[in-house]
């Protein structure tokens, strides 16, 4: 048995034993939201596994709509494990649970309706938990509402929502947005960090101004995609301003744990986006019918 296996089992004996639910955002040790669901695509379906697979799988067993919501959900944890049905959807095809991780990060996405017997897809809400270090709960808050466009917690039926969420809508707006703000906190302070590094080196050696200008361009455009709540964007220009920080001074020690991390964590993300270039290359070439939110 995985540890995820282990730690859905005792989320569920939890939920049986508790007769309320509220949002929660910057807890210690997890995050739990509600979010409206406006559209019910993509229609996906679930193979003799329970895993989740395009519409286009070869064994077509069962078929779920997985909603705006969820999808932007499981994309936003970036590579993760293959998602996996806990409780199969029955006569409503948009009624399921379903779970994933990504490292440390794990997530569980429930299905239902809360008004309107879930005859419109509007009728439908996700509850979206997640268990892992604060600040990737964070980030993968803010890359859900950057990516759903719209404020989640805005309900269709208010009172309604109010009341299967034991929490007024400011109440679970609150939640939503004090985790998205934690993760441009922390945005904020990495750009900084570089900032300050490349500053230091200023007037130290000739021939390395147009190297450190580069690198202040670099930073101006992470500082705009942070306003754009464009995250991955954020990374890529803090890491040409790294490798430009490097170019600059390659044999200057690095002045704080926080940027040696983040050189390790540009070098990691480089690394990660080739393999994937490679695997999603490898798939075409084999006609392989595959599952990637990431």
């Amino acid at each position: 048995m995985s540890r995820l296996d282990v730690w859905v089992i005792l989320r569920i004996v939890m939920e049986e034993g508790s007769s309320s639910k509220k949002p929660l955002g910057c807890d210690p040790n997890s995050s739990l939201l509600f979010a409206q669901v406006i559209s019910g695509e993509p229609k996906m379906i679930i193979d003799d596994e329970g895993f989740l697979r395009t519409a286009n799988w070869h064994n077509k067993k069962s078929k779920i709509f997985l909603g705006d919501v969820a999808n932007v959900s499981l994309r936003s944890l970036g590579p993760h494990d293959p998602p996996r049905f806990i409780k199969k959807p029955e006569y409503d095809e948009q009624k399921w649970v379903i779970v994933s991780s990504s490292g440390e990060l794990k997530i569980k996405i429930t299905s239902n309706s809360y008004w309107g017997f879930g005859l419109f897809d509007k009728c439908f809400y996700n509850e979206i938990e997640l268990i892992g270090p604060l600040p990737l709960r964070a980030r993968c808050v803010h890359d859900i509402m950057a990516s759903l466009g719209r404020n989640p917690w805005e309900a269709s039926r208010v009172k309604a929502f109010e009341k299967k969420t034991n929490a007024s809508i400011n109440e679970n707006g609150k939640c939503w947005e004090e985790l998205a703000k934690y993760a441009r906190d922390e945005m904020e302070e990495e750009i900084k960090i570089v900032e300050n590094e490349v500053k230091s080196l200023i007037g130290t050696e000739k021939g390395i101004e147009n190297i450190l200008e580069s690198a202040k361009f670099a930073i101006e455009d992470a500082r705009a995609a942070l306003q754009d709540r464009n995250a991955p964007a954020v990374e890529r220009a803090l890491g040409r301003a790294i490798t430009a920080l490097i170019e600059a001074k390659p044999d200057t020690e690095v002045r704080s744990a926080e940027l040696e991390s983040m050189i390790s964590k540009t070098e990691t993300v480089g690394s990660k986006n080739n393999k994937e270039e490679i695997v999603a290359s490898d798939l075409l070439e084999n006609d392989v019918d595959f599952v990637d939110l990431t």
